[in-house]
Parts: structure tokens; sequence; C-alpha cells
């Protein structure tokens, strides 16, 4: 199947997108394209106008300092899992960017892209609602950043406007005595996961003082479990919190198997982790 026609703009500044994109109620920015075009090809969406970021300038960056990992709009998930930088700031980016599709997916899609297009299957979305992270976004009105928490809201559903674009996410960087761990099940490597999780925890001397698990692909957007006060059966107080989806790869009781597997496993990965940075223990 071929997409319904559409305009196509090109913009070389910023700001002629962002006129573009005010001007037309129903345009879509296109960045890496790799959820948007098989959906127009598939004909589940039909904007009446493609807006094409890639020309624009200053919008591929990674940029990290001491406060966390910066990315623009047009970096792509393969340079950000190469970068030493961002995966030295936090560990968790690499570890679940490893799993994103596969390497020509990654070399094309781009991260920011991945965080809008809001798909709870997807690995960048849960990674960012984990780590508190937050979007900058950026309209004819102005621009204002999007906490994870609100960012959002249903089903490949987010709190960005028609007229916003998203131009830089923001991880924050794993502080001292901060461990992180993820894992995922799927049935070919690069598929979309039955279930993943990623956990993070501080610790102080031999106490953990904050734990969190994210979830992939169990409900309809991202959801994140604190689990500080049910250290000795995480899985049972993230069930309780949670609805396993049923669909055509997997019923939902599967999927709360796979919580039940996944949680402590992964929440014991992320202690160590952290009791290894801090030089609490030594890797073998």
């Amino acid at each position: 199947m071929k997409p319904a026609p559409f305009a196509f703009a090109r913009p070389s500044t910023l700001e002629e997108a962002l006129e573009a994109l005010a001007g037309e109620p129903g345009a879509k920015v296109l960045a890496g394209g790799q959820s948007l075009v098989p959906l127009l090809s598939m004909r589940l969406a039909a904007p009446s106008m493609l807006i094409d970021i890639n020309a624009l300038p200053d919008l591929d960056h990674i940029t990290v300092d001491e406060t966390g990992v910066r990315i623009g709009a047009l970096a792509r998930h393969a340079e950000v899992l190469a970068s030493p930088e961002a995966a030295a700031s936090q560990p968790l980016l690499a570890m679940a960017l490893r799993h994103v599709a596969h390497p020509t997916i990654r070399n094309r899609g781009t991260t920011v892209g991945s965080l809008v297009h809001a798909d709870a299957a997807a690995e960048m979305p849960m990674v960012l609602r984990l780590l508190e992270g937050s979007v900058d976004v950026a309209s004819v009105r102005g621009r204002r950043t999007i906490p994870a928490r609100e960012l959002f809201v249903g089903p490949l559903e987010s709190t960005l406007a028609h007229d916003e674009i998203a131009v830089e996410a923001f991880f924050p960087a794993l502080p001292d005595g901060g461990g992180v761990a993820f894992q995922e099940i799927a049935r070919r490597h690069g598929d979309y996961a039955l279930v993943g999780v990623a956990a993070y925890v501080e610790c102080s001397a031999d106490e953990v003082t904050a734990a969190r698990v994210g979830y992939v692909s169990v409900s309809d957007v991202p959801v994140v479990v604190d689990v500080i006060d049910a250290l000795d059966d995480p899985e049972e107080a993230a069930l309780a919190q949670l609805d396993p989806a049923e669909d055509i790869h997997a019923s939902a009781d599967y999927r709360a198997h796979l919580v039940k597997v996944l949680t402590p496993r992964v929440l014991s990965a992320a202690i160590d982790h952290a009791r290894v940075r801090a030089g609490m223990v030594t890797t073998p």
C-alpha cells in the first residue's frame, strides 16, 4: 500500500518549521521516519503535509555535562549508543539502546522521535520516565519543558500540542551511589519486547535508599513503580500497580509471569551495579 497524497516542506530554520506547522493543522513532523513512514504506508496516518526537519541546524547534538545528557531532535539512536560520554554519564542509555530494533533502524531513527511517538512498546520512553528526564518543545508561542511524568498520556499519545516540535531530550546523570540495569524478552533480537524491565537504584553504604522499576510492553503507557518499600518482593508490588495487556504477541498472564521473573532479577542487577560503581564490591 502507498501513502495517501500529502504536501511536503523542508524548512532550513526552526522558525520556518514552526510557522509551517502552526499554519497547517493536518501536518506531521518528519525526523528519522522509522515510526511515521510505516504508518503512512499502511494509511494509518494521512497527514495533509510532511514537514521534514532534517535540514535544520544544531539539532543533532549529544551534549554531556555534570547534570546529564542532552540529546537533540536529529541525533540518531546509533550516535547516542556510540557516545562514550553519554554512556559514562547515564549507563542506562546504552543498555536500552542496544535493544532498539536493528542497526539499520538505529542508524536512521532518532531518540527524541521515539520519545514523542510515545509507544509503550519502545524502550526509550520508559527510560526517560524511569530516570525522571524531560523533553523541550518549541512552537511559535515559545519554548517549554515537559517532565517525563507529564509526557505520556495514552497509547501513542503525548502532551505535545499539534504545533510543537520536540527539540531536545534530557536524561539526568547517574549520581554517585546510583545503579541501573535493563533486560527484555523478545521473540527475536530486534523485535518489540514482550516485556522489558529497567531498574534504577540509589545506595548508601549497604542500604538501598531509592528503587524504581520501569516496564516496556506491559501497559499502554510507560509505567514506573516505586519499590523501595518492597525490596523483598518487588514483583508483587509491581503487579499491584500494573495491568498487563493482552495482544497477538502475548497473553496478559504471560506478561505477568515475565514481570514476576524479570523484576527481582533486574532490580538485583541494578543494586550490584551501584555497589560496583561505589567500590563496595569488585567485579570478577
